[in-house]
């Protein structure tokens, strides 16, 4: 497992305010029934950090016919839905919700070219109301295969997520399975299918980026 480039600032602050309070307790407060159960959580809490950050090693079994998940978590919805902003047509959408406790790097659900990359500002409602899908920050990738099948995908903000990193832009040849970037805290995947794609999994179901095949298109 690496850290993800873009979080070492934040991982490094989580250090130094943690080492700050921790010289403070030492310093200041004597009492050790107190000091010592703070210090054990705030290295639970630079533990925490470190580890949500990580980008995982995971066996690659996506191709440009199999969609593998975007993002480890919880398969929330499974449904029709039109696409307005890319595809522009009817499609099925899956989205996977990611709490606390996953991995939030994020991976390319298929092999291909990206045909199109787009961030949005917005709010920061909790990321499973339906209402977040289109009112929340979000970013929009689409990848077209060899095979011509074009996949569609919204990495959406949470209420605790601040900030989205997607590595998509136009013309970038992507590997199903390699890193596209990541959501810092809770945040959603809405991932925009053909209509005649073969859904391989099921509301409820717990998936891991990479190595679920949620389809067949």
């Amino acid at each position: 497992m690496r850290l993800d480039k873009n979080t070492y600032g934040t991982v490094l602050l989580v250090y130094v305010i943690s080492a700050a309070i921790v010289f403070l307790l030492f310093r200041f407060v004597h009492i050790w029934w107190i000091v010592w159960p703070l210090t054990a959580a705030l290295v639970w809490v630079c533990y925490w950090q470190t580890a949500f950050h990580m980008v995982p090693r995971r066996e690659h079994n996506g191709s440009s016919t199999l969609v593998s998940a975007v993002a480890d978590g919880k398969v929330l919805h499974i449904e029709r839905a039109y696409e307005r902003e890319f595809l522009k047509r009817e499609c099925i959408m899956i989205s996977i919700y990611m709490d606390f406790w996953d991995v939030h790097a994020n991976f390319w659900p298929v092999t291909g070219i990206v045909t199109y990359a787009m961030y949005h500002p917005g709010e920061h409602f909790l990321a499973f109301k339906p209402k977040a899908s289109e009112e929340n920050e979000h970013t929009c990738t689409a990848i077209r295969t060899a095979e011509g099948r074009d996949v569609f995908f919204k990495q959406l903000a949470g209420g605790f997520a601040r900030r989205i990193v997607c590595y998509a832009e136009d013309g970038l040849e992507v590997t199903a399975g390699e890193q596209c970037g990541i959501i810092k805290f809770g945040s959603r995947i809405d991932i925009y299918l053909p209509l005649d794609a073969e859904i391989l999994v099921q509301e409820g179901q717990l998936v891991r980026a990479c190595e679920t095949i949620i389809a067949r298109i």
